[in-house]
């Protein structure tokens, strides 16, 4: 189906070092919805920070992910997810982004390709040594490759962001990320809500250990799939 849509995105604030830090994440995940599985879930990640235009920072952050699960042999659950991000600080607070996702999923969500991307600008309303606070606005570009005999699906967007950050302490941080995507054609009922939040603890200067919870909606998800998926995530990992 053909939409055009508008979407609110809060998604966690890219919190890069001044060098490149990279880190690998193995865990466990709980996932209801589409599939009832406890699943494996691996995560790299790699985040940079660095002196940009008008000499301001440029922040870049990168990460891949995987959950799959096997029950008696058979296969139960098998995601894969990318996304890049950047934020490009200009003056003030004032910054442009650019973010692109990926999602594979052809058997339990019917994806065998879902992109979606953003480009806009944005303001640091909030900001102290411990949590920042950041609003964006901008456009954006959706493709949907659907598993079964659906046709493909591209729409675009206009998009909002909201991300929120706070070291609790020095060995802690939470996290909190609200999606949501609402079509022009019917705002009541073609829209997508996503959520996520969770803890983040350094255990020594380089293992930490995550806790997080996520939970989507789509009010109109592919056909014979369910419109409500949650993820319980424990991870534990390597900082390099």
């Amino acid at each position: 189906m053909k939409k055009i849509a508008l979407s609110l995105v809060l998604a966690g604030s890219i919190f890069a070092a001044d060098n490149l830090v990279q880190s690998i994440d193995l865990g466990f995940t709980n996932t209801t919805g589409n599939s009832k599985t406890t699943n494996l879930n691996g995560k790299y990640a790699l985040a940079y920070k660095t002196i940009g235009l008008y000499n301001q920072e440029l922040k870049t952050k990168f990460n891949i992910q995987a959950f799959y699960a096997k029950n008696d042999g058979v296969k139960s659950n098998e995601e894969y997810t990318s996304y890049l991000g950047l934020e490009q600080f200009i003056d003030d607070g004032w910054l442009g982004y650019f973010d692109l996702n990926w999602l594979r999923n052809p058997d339990f969500k019917n994806y065998n390709h879902k992109i979606d991307t953003s480009v806009g600008i944005g303001k640091e309303i909030y900001k102290t040594d411990t949590s920042n606070l950041i609003v964006k606005l901008g456009v954006g570009y959706s493709y949907y490759d659907f598993a079964d005999s659906t046709p493909n699906d591209d729409f675009a967007s206009l998009n909002q962001a909201l991300e929120y950050n706070n070291k609790l302490n020095e060995n802690s941080l939470f996290y909190a990320k609200l999606n949501a995507l609402e079509g022009f054609d019917d705002f009541t009922k073609n829209y997508e809500v996503w959520t996520t939040f969770g803890l983040k603890f350094n255990l020594t200067d380089s293992i930490h250990a995550v806790m997080e919870e996520q939970i989507s909606y789509d009010n109109q998800p592919p056909a014979g799939f369910k419109k409500t998926d949650t993820k319980t995530i424990v991870r534990l990992g390597l900082s390099f």
